[in-house]
């Protein structure tokens, strides 16, 4: 992930954003190549009953990797809560 200057992200905060809807990338933007926050796409399904980050996480794709793991649970295995 790239990390430009806080004045950088300023001067081209139009042109970053076109890029990041362009290409679903992530641009990190800091002082002194520190990362201090960063710029990504918003979600296009937003699901108000979750968090921001729950929802940032799955848009983001940070657990697509579990879809090649094999089910170790079944529905026999969940719980029922009393509520």
């Amino acid at each position: 992930m790239k990390t430009i200057s806080t004045t950088e992200a300023r001067k081209k905060i139009g042109i970053l954003i076109g890029f990041i809807n362009e290409t679903n990338g992530i641009i990190a933007i800091g002082r002194r190549d520190k990362p201090e926050a960063i710029l990504m796409k918003y979600p296009s399904t937003y699901d108000k009953r979750f968090s921001d980050v729950a929802n940032i996480n799955a848009f983001s794709g940070s657990f697509d990797f579990l879809k090649n793991e094999p089910e170790i649970y079944t529905a026999n295995d969940l719980k029922k809560k009393n509520v």
